[in-house]
């Protein structure tokens, strides 16, 4: 889901014939199970490719903040506003682990902030959809926040030390978020019919962009077959997308709730659910800036940038003011 179409800037997977010398020690490396660090030798479009999904990944993060912050305010009890302005803050803490990963690829983090304020990034087509009552508080933490988990959780084995090892707290406060949705949609389910619909539009609305957060199929995408080469992916887009419909189908049923997709059905003989065809075409144009709320997460986050220009200013003055007293 953080790796949407990112470019590995090479039009095949690299084969052993096509390796440099350093290229195959590198890649005997990673099928080794050994770990790249940062002063270690790496090709450059291992790297590119780093910058890339890290970088999409941090950004998803922090704007994923914007679509729960409308619900801070409005949350129904005071526990609830506590345990949801909780969770935001992880997800904050989460984009600096993850920035600061990145940067130890050589990247600056103002670099990464430009160009997504510019557009030339992207982050989760996720969160270009819109929040319209508190039971999408619930969806949200319980289908959004539980795909993430199913992505994660492989990336904590992923082959730079630096991502993998961010990962493992990112996974286990993401465990607490899935598990604070799915204490919504249930607390919900439980109550007065009213809230039991309001719950059930909540999954129509999530359960398709849920599925597109993994991304389009692998079959024909050679970016995700070299990431998986270089173990920067570790499963493809279908077989995650997979898991989490085997995973959370029970926990719909066990809601009393709907599934909005009457194509599912159970595969008795391959062991899992088939599912209806996603709409690419939707999940494209979101992509590519033309989802419902696209245009208005880009301009809060800019300028939620801006107006902090001079608290930034302020640390570094104080920073440069410490050091002249030191040096002195």
């Amino acid at each position: 889901m953080y790796a949407q179409l990112v470019e590995t800037g090479l039009a095949k997977v690299r084969s052993a014939d096509d390796m440099s010398p350093e290229e195959q020690a590198f890649q005997a490396r990673i099928d080794a199970g050994v770990k790249i660090e940062p002063k270690d030798w790496m090709p450059e479009a291992y790297r590119k490719t780093l910058v890339r999904q890290i970088s999409q990944h941090a950004h998803s993060e922090i704007v994923g903040q914007l679509p729960e912050a409308n619900w801070v305010t409005r949350a129904p009890t005071l526990e609830r506003k506590a345990i949801l302005l909780a969770k935001i803050q992880d997800e904050a803490g989460h984009g600096l682990y993850l920035y600061s990963a990145a940067e130890t690829l050589g990247v600056s983090r103002d670099a990464l902030l430009g160009d997504l304020h510019s557009g030339k990034a992207k982050y989760s087509s996720i969160f270009n959809y819109p929040t319209l009552s508190w039971a999408d508080m619930g969806a949200i933490g319980w289908l959004v926040d539980g795909s993430a988990i199913i992505n994660q959780i492989p990336l904590c084995r992923c082959s730079y030390g630096p991502y993998s090892r961010a990962m493992v707290r990112v996974c286990k406060e993401e465990s607490f978020h899935a598990r604070q949705g799915y204490d919504i949609m249930l607390a919900l389910c439980r109550g007065t019919p009213e809230q039991k619909q309001m719950a059930q539009d909540a999954l129509n609305r999530w359960w398709w962009p849920a599925l597109m957060m993994f991304g389009p199929s692998d079959a024909e995408s050679v970016n995700s077959a070299q990431s998986m080469q270089w173990r920067i992916k570790l499963f493809s887009n279908d077989e995650l997308r997979q898991r989490m419909v085997d995973q959370t189908i029970p926990q719909i049923e066990y809601l009393g709730l709907t599934v909005p997709d009457p194509d599912l059905k159970w595969n008795e003989e391959r062991g899992r659910y088939d599912f209806g065809e996603i709409n690419w075409d939707e999940f494209h144009n979101v992509l590519r800036g033309n989802g419902p709320c696209n245009r208005e997460r880009l301009a809060t986050r800019k300028k939620a940038y801006d107006d902090g220009a001079w608290f930034r200013d302020a640390l570094v003055a104080h920073a440069d003011k410490r050091a002249a007293r030191k040096a002195a």
